[in-house]
């Protein structure tokens, strides 16, 4: 028997004995573990021939589409160490039998976190200040313009799932009130116990300060965050982007950003992952903080995501499908 680890080299983990030693516990110890640093500009060979006698994928961002899936004639199980799986061709891997399990809980409180850190970073101009002192070796408090306090500040939130819930709960007590766009999911016991005021989207953009994006990327939210959105936005909020970077249309964040209809705006995702950085034209501004998808980054993090991404191989390749974390397709 034998998994394929495989990835591009950013995106894999810092090493893979957890991983191994998760696997072969479950499977064996005569579990054959590959591993694979995928790169854009090899040829599509290499991948698939690494992947043909495979019984199941462990990746993040490789495109699992049909031509993957057809050099694979072992494969059962793709196994996804992130909670998005818009890669994977699902009807493909439903058709050929292939189970598909994304990690849908490991880094709920960190992304949070990193919600809290931006929204704070950016509203006392950090990253401006940071320019000032060591571009210009200024020290200069008027280097930036002067802001509200975050607790004189309205939170809209993007995405009340379970890490808008974590993030209004750690906000709760920081800023003046919280917003949430309505979630279909939700009743209003839900919100009046988050202690957040639902509205539909074209409130959450008037009234807010800051806005916090955690939605899951659907069709229906793709340029969620366009020059229609940024139009409404009356208050010039700090934007925060969360979910993915295919939320924000990023040729109307720059008109926003540079008529300051968006006063600020931080990211840890970007189009694509990884992006193409060279030149890119939201880097080296005052008033932008991007990190390279790092919210989610903490030592218990890392060590739930390798855990459960590698039980659940186990837990499908011996048929106790019951015990996967998640599985996203009838198989």
């Amino acid at each position: 028997m034998k998994v394929l680890i495989s990835d591009h080299p950013e995106m894999l983990m810092p090493d893979h004995e957890l991983e191994t030693a998760t696997l072969k516990a479950g499977l064996g110890d005569d579990l054959q573990v590959d591993v694979l640093a995928y790169t854009e500009d090899m040829p599509k060979e290499v991948l698939y021939d690494a992947v043909k006698d495979a019984d199941a994928l462990l990746t993040g961002f490789l495109t699992c589409d049909e031509a993957l899936m057809s050099h694979a004639p072992k494969l059962k199980v793709i196994s996804i160490n992130s909670t998005g799986y818009n890669l994977v061709d699902l009807n493909a891997a439903t058709a050929r039998g292939i189970g598909v399990c994304p990690v849908g809980e490991y880094c709920t409180w960190d992304v949070s976190e990193g919600a809290i850190a931006y929204m704070y970073a950016l509203n006392k101009n950090m990253k401006a200040y940071m320019y000032d002192l060591e571009r210009n070796r200024k020290w200069d408090y008027l280097a930036a313009p002067i802001t509200p306090r975050i607790e004189d500040q309205t939170l809209g939130i993007a995405g009340f799932g379970k890490i808008g819930k974590c993030t209004a709960r750690k906000a709760k007590g920081l800023v003046k009130r919280i917003l949430v766009v309505r979630d279909p999911h939700c009743t209003q016991e839900d919100y009046d116990a988050a202690g957040v005021i639902p509205v539909e989207p074209e409130e959450l953009f008037r009234e807010s300060d800051i806005i916090v994006n955690h939605m899951n990327l659907t069709d229906e939210n793709y340029h969620y965050f366009d020059a229609r959105a940024f139009s409404m936005m009356e208050r010039h909020p700090i934007l925060i982007n969360l979910g993915r970077g295919q939320h924000v249309d990023e040729d109307a964040l720059i008109e926003a950003l540079e008529s300051g209809t968006v006063r600020a705006f931080g990211a840890d995702v970007l189009y694509g992952d990884p992006p193409v950085l060279e030149n890119h034209p939201l880097l080296d501004r005052p008033n932008v903080i991007v990190t390279p998808h790092t919210t989610w980054y903490s030592t218990t993090a890392i060590e739930t995501l390798e855990r459960i991404s590698s039980q659940n191989i186990v837990y499908f390749l011996t048929g106790q499908k019951d015990k996967v974390f998640k599985l996203v397709n009838e198989v």
